[in-house]
């Protein structure tokens, strides 16, 4: 009798869900969209009622194409963005009273940017653990701008969850918060077992502090901890499966990709878990703790138990590039042209690059931060830069553009790395996931800006395949996710930076620094004769 695992991912616009054997191998596969509504370039929500309608549908999917009898499954695991979930007797949603079902604050949602700039004036020691400064992505600003702009929202709530522990809770009834979710998004501190009162009291969270705790998390556990009895009744009928199958503890969809991907070579340390999605994460596994500016972290036992993690990455990566194509006059003539070859736009864009493309896209740069910078200057209010660009139309110079957006998230990717280097945590490679870097001209013009080797999972879904081995310790059929780890993943490819174009893209990087830098001092300089105009004003 064969054992199965199942890995749900729920990313920003979807849930995904794949069937696995032992070995890795993914046997079937299914997908069911998950709506958002964004009004504008800060506020992003979403419905938790619909995500887990469409966890389920995806679920049943990927066991009917598996062909698998469902008894045979033997464990399950959950990954997810890092949103915040409210949960209340009644729903009240999280911004418009209108649409009560709206009760996720996405992980992309800024509402809390002013939240987290006086959470960071105030310079807590818990900040250390999150590189020095916390993101307006992470949860503890999302909670006070809720009790601040929302209270009767914030009142109401029975329990705020990190959407992973929202998924596990639908899914077991254990109201157990993974390690992964509590101590990299919501300031929990692993190493020493417990919250900090005095940081959640320091910023305006002291009710939190007061209730001990209970509408956050109590119990807390390492990734994969089995929950409670398992799946419900209630929820092996939403899925199609028997009650009773192990549930592990889940991960944040960025480190189901870093676990799914980082020890196919044998050892996690030294390479670099690069999530190349909506957005980017990096996930870089160490035995001791560095402490890196503007990198997150160090976390304890956040991915793999009892190791160390620094987690980077950029707010927007795919996204960035598809909103850059956007600003292209080809854009709608190329997008038409990969609908009719059945291609997304940046799949058939890196289908036209030629091998040289970066030689004729280099007087083009672009600094790719439309949504600020994640890593490393935790800083929201960063934006984008293209320079170089004239008045072509054609489609030769969209796929420059494009060229130019991958190498930018490239030089991105590069001062990452520097940086954590330079701070005790160097890498020496680099594994790839993510729905966006799936194309080989891709990874190879990652490899080739950041000069390190970029290995390509055999997997077609790290991401759901981490996911799944989350369930395969959970489940009994590996003892550890050290274990698990190696023996469910292995490299298909590794692409190697290319010796002859070395040259070139160290000036690029160099040209993608000083424009980042001068970017930084402009915005200084402008925003000093703005606040001198209003004291001159108001004076």
């Amino acid at each position: 009798m064969g054992r199965y695992l199942i890995g749900i991912d729920v990313g920003t616009g979807s849930a995904r869900a794949g069937v696995f054997d032992a070995t890795g191998a993914a046997l079937g596969t299914g997908k069911c969209d998950i709506a958002m509504h964004r009004p504008d370039g800060v506020i992003a929500e979403q419905s938790s009622a619909q995500v887990w309608d469409a966890v389920c549908t995806a679920t049943r999917a990927a066991v009917a194409q598996a062909g698998i009898d469902p008894a045979h499954v033997v464990g399950i695991g959950f990954d997810a963005t890092c949103s915040l979930v409210v949960v209340s007797d009644t729903p009240l949603g999280v911004g418009d009273p209108a649409h009560p079902d709206r009760d996720i604050i996405v992980w992309m949602d800024h509402r809390a940017v002013d939240q987290a700039a006086r959470i960071n004036a105030g310079g807590h020691d818990v900040l250390r653990y999150v590189g020095g400064r916390i993101s307006p992505e992470m949860e503890t600003p999302k909670l006070l701008w809720l009790r601040e702009n929302r209270p009767q929202v914030f009142d109401a709530a029975r329990h705020f969850f990190d959407l992973t522990d929202f998924l596990t809770w639908k899914a077991t009834d254990s109201t157990a918060r993974s390690t992964c979710t509590v101590t990299c998004k919501w300031t929990y501190l692993a190493h020493e077992g417990r919250w900090d009162a005095d940081y959640f009291r320091a910023i305006g969270l002291d009710v939190l502090a007061d209730e001990g705790f209970a509408r956050i998390g109590t119990q807390v556990v390492p990734p994969a901890t089995p929950l409670g009895a398992g799946l419900t009744a209630d929820a092996a009928r939403a899925m199609g499966l028997r009650a009773g199958i192990a549930v592990g503890a889940g991960l944040i969809d960025a480190h189901a990709g870093g676990v799914g991907t980082v020890a196919a070579m044998g050892d996690a340390v030294g390479t670099v878990g690069y999530v190349f999605g909506t957005s980017s994460c990096t996930m870089t596994t160490t035995r001791e703790p560095a402490f890196v500016p503007g990198v997150w972290g160090p976390y304890f036992s956040a991915m793999v138990p009892g190791m160390w993690l620094n987690e980077g990455g950029q707010s927007v990566a795919g996204a960035a590039i598809d909103h850059l194509l956007r600003l292209h006059p080809a854009h709608d003539r190329a997008a038409d042209a990969a609908r009719a070859q059945g291609q997304s736009l940046p799949e058939w864009l890196a289908g036209q690059a030629a091998p040289d493309a970066v030689r004729q896209a280099a007087h083009l740069h672009v600094v790719p931060e439309f949504l600020g910078n994640r890593a490393p200057f935790a800083d929201p209010h960063a934006r984008a830069i293209i320079s170089g660009q004239g008045m072509e139309t054609d489609l030769a110079s969209l796929v420059s553009l494009y060229v130019a957006g991958i190498c930018g998230l490239g030089y991105g990717l590069r001062q990452i790395t520097a940086t954590q280097a330079a701070h005790g945590a160097p890498v020496a490679r680099i594994a790839i996931s993510g729905g966006a870097g799936r194309h080989p001209r891709i990874r190879q013009l990652l490899a080739d800006a950041t000069g390190l080797p970029v290995d390509a999972a055999a997997a077609d879904e790290p991401v759901l395949l981490g996911a799944a081995m989350l369930g395969a310790v959970a489940g009994g059929v590996f003892p550890d996710l050290a274990s698990a780890m190696p023996a469910m993943s292995r490299v298909l490819t590794t692409h190697h930076p290319d010796p002859d174009s070395q040259r070139l893209h160290a000036a690029r990087y160099r040209a993608f620094l000083t424009l980042q830098a001068t970017a930084r001092d402009l915005r200084g300089d402008i925003g000093a004769a703005l606040r001198g105009d209003h004291d001159a004003l108001h004076g």
